[in-house]
């Protein structure tokens, strides 16, 4: 016997199939609506959010609907462009009820002093970590976005782009090998958005569902987009030659669905990236540097200056590196630090390993100092 939960979701699923399939909408957010739609309210996705307010494709239609009912106090809780939502069928203004639970989320901390994470979007697939390579590679701050990208649950995809500005095929291989290293499990894909190189490819590795597009400004995130919908969507405005960033050209983030299948989600150039209870996506990012520390003596090992340290002797050794190791611990230390600005208890935690640590590699260093005499 089929259940009347399970019903209301094959229809709401067949009602709205032809017009919700191109923005994701598949049996699964069917079966999550069923309850909102017993009760007659709209299922939409959002496309873009603004002052309490949001715009949200449904079958009957694009809607401006208001988001106050929906924890608007709480920055981790608030409608987020990518959502599921449950709209009324009617009103002026129209309220969102709620949102489904999210299968993903791309989340960052706030620039204030305050323990605050910001969602940049929902319900995405891919994260695309777009470079320039109309600039030097910065490869710490490559690793800080996919730290942040694997913790969301996407799949993340570095895009190189600008490839045009590289003539040289040897360069351009050498300038993939270097993010490769940083960026285990990742594709690394290079595209020029003004001749169309490699458009093709990346288009098909985005068809199957949402990406969101993150980088600096200046990226060539705008243009990408544009590239990747076939037509003029996002503005463009030039880049400074001097050191490659750009202003904010994309102010909101859009969601928009590709001609060639999938949904694209642009976000504004984002000039500061802090890491938000990102501890599983930093040791992905480091897959090796982990690896390697299951073979250190200590099982709590710091990779400062413990004895027996396997981390400190790959480094030695040349197969791990120093840079490599460094960034590690800035980004696992800067995510301590944002976790434990929200809880008190684990501050109190951080502080007492921190002495403990210190006190270990001191009395490592001492007694190295007295092997030597």
């Amino acid at each position: 016997m089929t259940s009347s939960g399970s019903t209301s979701g094959s229809t709401s699923f067949s009602t709205s199939f032809s017009t919700l399939a191109p923005y994701g909408w598949d049996d699964s957010w069917a079966d999550a609506f069923a309850p909102y739609a017993a009760e007659g309210l709209l299922v939409g996705r959002v496309v873009r959010v603004d002052r309490g307010q949001c715009d949200v494709v449904t079958a009957d239609g694009p809607l401006r609907a208001d988001t106050a009912f929906v924890t608007p106090h709480d920055p981790m809780r608030v409608v987020c462009t990518g959502d599921w939502v449950a709209v009324e069928p009617a009103g002026d203004p129209r309220y969102v009820r709620t949102y489904l639970p999210r299968r993903s989320a791309f989340v960052r901390s706030t620039s204030s002093k305050r323990a605050e994470g910001q969602i940049l979007a929902a319900n995405v697939d891919h994260a695309v970590v777009a470079v320039s390579l109309a600039v030097e590679l910065d490869l710490g701050r490559v690793e800080r976005f996919l730290a942040l990208a694997w913790e969301s649950g996407a799949q993340p995809v570095v895009v190189l782009t600008k490839a045009d500005l590289v003539p040289d095929a040897t360069t351009l291989g050498h300038l993939v090998q270097d993010v490769e290293t940083v960026a285990p499990g990742v594709p690394v894909l290079t595209v020029s958005s003004t001749h169309g190189e490699g458009l093709d490819v990346l288009a098909a590795v985005l068809s199957g569902g949402t990406s969101v597009l993150l980088g600096q400004s200046g990226a060539g995130k705008s243009t990408l987009a544009n590239a990747l919908l076939g037509d003029d969507v996002m503005d463009v405005q030039a880049t400074r030659d001097v050191d490659g960033k750009g202003r904010h050209t994309t102010t909101t983030r859009n969601l928009l669905a590709m001609p060639g299948g999938g949904v694209l989600i642009d976000t504004p150039g984002l000039r500061g990236v802090g890491l938000w209870d990102a501890e599983t996506g930093v040791g992905q990012v480091f897959a090796e540097i982990e690896e390697l520390a299951a073979d250190c003596r200590f099982h709590d090992c710091a990779h400062l200056a413990e004895p027996g340290c396997a981390v400190l002797g790959a480094v030695e050794s040349g197969e791990l590196p120093e840079r490599r190791l460094d960034s590690y611990r800035k980004l696992l230390r800067e995510n301590q630090r944002i976790v434990a600005k929200s809880d008190a208890r684990l501050r109190a935690e951080i502080r007492k390993e921190w002495k403990r640590r210190g006190a270990q590699g001191r009395a490592a260093m001492e007694a190295k100092r007295g092997g030597a005499r």
